[in-house]
């Protein structure tokens, strides 16, 4: 029988090839940057990263091509100690992404092909099922086809794992997968395309909370940047301020930073309040630093945050 884990994730990894500049350029136009990196990426290898250096015992669910992307991925798994679900293609290239920061304020944009990931598919999944039914937790997103993304919850479900369902990028995905979804955690773009109107103000975040929960998720947790977390379920409503102990250099992979932290704290126990005040902590301390999957703090960086602020964990 498969081991115990603490979180499993299943998600796309591949290479991030980050463009720091003043500006995208426009059409036709060449703009000289101030800098580059290249790192390993895809949100649930981030999320894999994240919640391993928090100290969860983490399994990865992903493809790769057999390639130098795909090597560096492995690479980085092998260094933070994650067990690898990880398939290797040999006719289908590791994934890469486009990501712009903005020299000034840290904020980014972002382009991704998900290569040898995007063709993970129920068949895998169901490859993969012990891996999901003997993890406490469970994490996906919707970078990885939806179909995949859901048999993937389904089985978690059925297997009494608790699911964090991290619906980005924004897109369609069958109304089914809330009932899926102990916890849906969208930040404010993806929020206002499952609700239909901004989450500008707490109000509004305290009313697509509802909205998600109406419509079957088990607690919704609506990431709203450097305003914090808005966690909404039929006993909470609640926003959870932002963390932070520096300035902000780098927003990218705030959110897998979050989601990674969270997942982890949860599967240690932690109460929803307290693993959200855990996962602010996390993204707090990597938007410090420049980079995705190589700016996820370690679990005592993240536990002397904490412990600094009025808002330390429980």
């Amino acid at each position: 029988m498969t081991e115990r884990t603490d979180v499993a994730i299943m998600g796309i990894c591949l290479a991030d090839t980050a463009y720091l500049a003043s500006r995208l350029p426009t059409v036709g136009e060449t703009l000289m940057g101030s800098g580059f990196s290249l790192g390993p990426g895809g949100k649930g290898s981030n999320q894999a990263v994240a919640a391993a250096r928090a100290g969860a015992a983490t399994t990865f669910i992903s493809k790769i091509g057999n390639d130098v992307f795909g090597e560096l991925a492995r690479k980085t798994h092998r260094d933070c100690g994650i067990t690898s679900r990880v398939a290797i293609m040999d006719d289908v290239p590791t994934g890469a992404a486009f990501i712009y920061v903005n020299e000034s304020s840290g904020d980014n944009s972002i382009i991704v092909y998900s290569g040898a990931s995007g063709t993970i598919d129920k068949a895998y999944v169901e490859r993969c099922r012990d891996s999901i039914e003997t993890a406490r937790i469970f994490v996906t997103q919707l970078e990885q086809p939806v179909q995949a993304a859901r048999a993937a919850l389904l089985i978690a479900r059925r297997a009494g794992v608790t699911t964090v369902f991290n619906p980005a990028p924004a897109k369609a995905f069958p109304d089914d997968m809330f009932a899926l979804c102990d916890y849906i955690a969208p930040n404010e773009i993806e929020t206002e395309a499952l609700v239909g109107f901004a989450v500008d103000s707490t109000e509004a975040a305290q009313r697509a909370g509802r909205i998600l929960c109406e419509r079957g998720a088990g607690a919704a947790l609506i990431t709203l940047g450097e305003r914090g977390v808005y966690v909404h379920s039929d006993h909470i409503s609640t926003l959870v301020p932002a963390l932070s102990n520096a300035p902000v250099l780098d927003s990218s992979g705030a959110g897998d930073a979050f989601i990674g932290g969270f997942a982890a704290a949860l599967a240690e126990g932690k109460d929803v309040l307290a693993a959200t005040k855990f996962g602010c902590a996390t993204a707090g301390i990597s938007v410090t630093r420049r980079g995705t999957a190589a700016a996820m703090p370690k679990r005592h960086e993240i536990d002397a945050l904490l412990k600094s602020t009025r808002n330390g964990g429980k």
